[in-house]
């Protein structure tokens, strides 16, 4: 569902941007979205979050609640009033116990982050004004990999219920998998009850389920690859079949290296998209009937420099880019029968990280 704001006699459809204040960013900003052309228009911001680097939507007693996390050390969340055209924070900060959170989701009543710099997955409760309460449990990953550079220790990089909201699954570039947990709605502990183990060095640092739920696409950051993978969600088994490039053949010869930051999934399944920094394009790749088959079609330019984040709007007609050096937000329409998205406009987002619709 989308949220619309009211002002005078109009209607006006919203998504919110995060951005680092470190490097200069507004924090979190909403934006009007026209639904004709795509087109961003800033409503208002707020910098009272520090480095929101990524944003997550949920319900509070007046409506809608966004969630960001502050990606310092040691990190925090914050919950913001998104009923007005400025953000506006509902309490303080809350820390995590744990560093450099990159991500957050909500599942079965509780805020999760993934806390890249201390490996580990933490549980706060939502209380029943919409803030987050104490911390509840922390969950510490374990393990490294063959990367000296990246893979010492474990990082925790994104955290998203399954599609079924059964299972809690943790993508860690540190350790080359995906842990899939249990979580305990009244104690809000989480607990490991399988850990997938994908090929060394790939470092892992999203993933996006298909609309049927049968599978997951995991994008990896080190190898410029996507990962499909089976996904049992009665057993809780997330079993990797095959692993595609997301440049084109020869792409990466003699250039600087591509880092993947975001996979979507089109809504019919038909389609895959990669935000790939360095490189600074966007992938498409075309996915069988069975959702099962990745083929890479095209690389398009990503209308800026070092695509941090990657989302669908609401009618999955089109893309949004955060562009994160160049500072911008660019909008590109889909071709509905090839996937292949067409730049269409940019909005001016200094160190933009994020881009999520209400």
């Amino acid at each position: 569902m989308t949220d619309t704001a009211v002002s005078g006699d109009d209607v006006v459809v919203r998504a919110f941007i995060g951005s680092f204040t470190s490097a200069g960013g507004r924090g979190v900003t909403a934006v009007a979205v026209d639904p004709e052309s795509g087109a961003l228009t800033v409503l208002g911001a707020t910098d009272a979050v520090p480095d929101p680097s990524y944003l997550a939507l949920g319900h509070g007693p007046g409506g809608r609640t966004l969630y960001a996390v502050s990606e310092t050390e040691p990190g925090a969340v914050a919950a913001l009033d998104i009923s007005a055209d400025v953000p506006r924070p509902l309490g303080g900060l809350r820390p995590v116990d744990g560093d450099g959170p990159t991500h957050l989701a909500l599942a079965a009543g509780h805020l999760l982050t993934a806390n890249y710099g201390s490996g580990s997955v933490s549980v706060l409760p939502v209380r029943a004004g919409g803030t987050p309460g104490p911390v509840a449990s922390v969950l510490p990953h374990t393990g490294s990999g063959p990367d000296r550079d990246r893979q010492l220790a474990p990082h925790a990089h994104q955290v998203l219920p399954d599609p079924s909201g059964n299972w809690v699954l943790g993508v860690d570039l540190g350790t080359d998998s995906v842990r899939v947990c249990a979580l305990d709605p009244a104690t809000g502990e989480l607990r490991v009850h399988d850990e997938t183990r994908l090929r060394p060095g790939t470092g892992p640092r999203h993933l996006a389920f298909h609309p049927e739920g049968g599978h997951a696409y995991v994008l990896n950051e080190l190898a410029p690859t996507v990962t499909v993978c089976r996904w049992n969600a009665a057993a809780g088994a997330l079993e990797p079949v095959g692993e595609t490039s997301v440049l084109p053949e020869g792409a990466g010869d003699g250039a600087a290296p591509t880092y993947p930051s975001e996979v979507v999934v089109s809504h019919d399944g038909r389609f895959l998209w990669t935000a790939n920094r360095g490189a600074d394009t966007l992938s498409v790749l075309a996915l069988d009937a069975t959702g099962e088959r990745a083929t890479l079609v095209t690389t398009v330019d990503c209308g800026g420099h070092w695509p941090r984040d990657l989302v669908l709007d609401p009618t999955g007609r089109r893309l949004y880019a955060a562009n994160e050096r160049s500072g911008d937000v660019s909008w590109f329409d889909i071709d509905p029968e090839t996937g292949v998205p067409r730049r269409a406009g940019s909005l001016a987002a200094p160190a933009a990280s994020c881009v999520i619709f209400a």
